[in-house]
């Protein structure tokens, strides 16, 4: 006789039910690996290009970048927070940072 007309029906709905489950993970999995393809390019969106006109200090190194309405912040690796003009890259303000307690 076959092989299934020895098994007990409680087996086959538990095989059954173990192939619905493998089923269902599989579909999850790419699911899932399709949204993060899709939605990824549009995490990584352009950075806004600083303007050619914005030249550090030298000897200083930015260690950070922050755009603002007409300024452009740069926090630099000497402690420092320039401010600088968006259109002309003309240094506006300097700002020392304070060592923490």
């Amino acid at each position: 006789m076959g092989e299934s007309a020895d098994r007990p029906p409680e087996l086959r709905f538990l095989k059954l039910l173990v192939s619905v489950l493998a089923g269902t993970m599989i579909l999850g999995l790419i699911t899932i690996i399709a949204l993060i393809v899709i939605r990824f390019p549009a995490a990584m969106a352009p950075r806004p290009a600083l303007p050619e006109t914005v030249t550090l200090p030298e000897g200083t190194r930015a260690e950070a970048v922050t755009m603002g309405r007409g300024w452009i912040a740069v926090v630099t690796d000497a402690d420092e927070i320039l401010i600088l003009d968006a259109a002309t890259g003309a240094l506006r303000q300097r700002v020392t940072i304070a060592p923490g307690n």
